[in-house]
């Protein structure tokens, strides 16, 4: 008997064929570490925290210099929006998504903090042991049938 659904398109007709045939050029990693922001431009105070924070956040571990360039232009779209010009923010959003500024960011980003692992050890050995304990308890019908035929005989 044939199988359910529409018959599956002719890979000759396929739009997106994922050849694990594309080069990728892999580049040697340098670590930057945040510049200051620079003296001649008046920040505001929110605009110091912000880069503070980034400076001090999980994710600046994987910055290069041209992150940090980057980073530096949108602290410049940054310090605007705190002065008043809120018609900056999109670009201010896109540009910080860029960088896995909120949860929803990371997640697309494929960014994990490694604390996750921390916490899931934590988690009290009865909870995982009962899911454990279940998972062993299941049989193939072959295995109980042949139970019943070795103690019946």
């Amino acid at each position: 008997m044939a199988g359910r659904g529409p018959r599956p398109k002719d890979p000759n007709r396929r739009a997106r064929t994922d050849s694990s045939g594309i080069a990728s050029t892999v580049l040697r990693f340098e670590q930057s570490s945040a510049p200051d922001l620079p003296e001649d431009i008046p920040w505001p105070d929110h605009t110091r925290r912000w880069w503070a924070m980034w400076a001090k956040s999980p994710q600046s571990d994987l910055f290069g210099s041209t992150d940090w360039d980057f980073l530096l232009d949108t602290a410049l779209i940054h310090a605007d929006v705190w002065s008043g010009n809120l018609d900056r923010m999109p670009e201010l959003r896109l540009r910080v998504a860029k960088f896995g500024a909120t949860p929803e960011d990371r997640a697309r980003l494929r960014m994990q903090f490694a604390d996750a692992d921390v916490a899931e050890s934590k988690r009290p050995a009865a909870e995982s042991a009962t899911a454990r304990y279940g998972r062993r308890r299941l049989a193939t019908v072959e295995s109980i049938e042949k139970a019943k035929r070795q103690s019946a005989g």
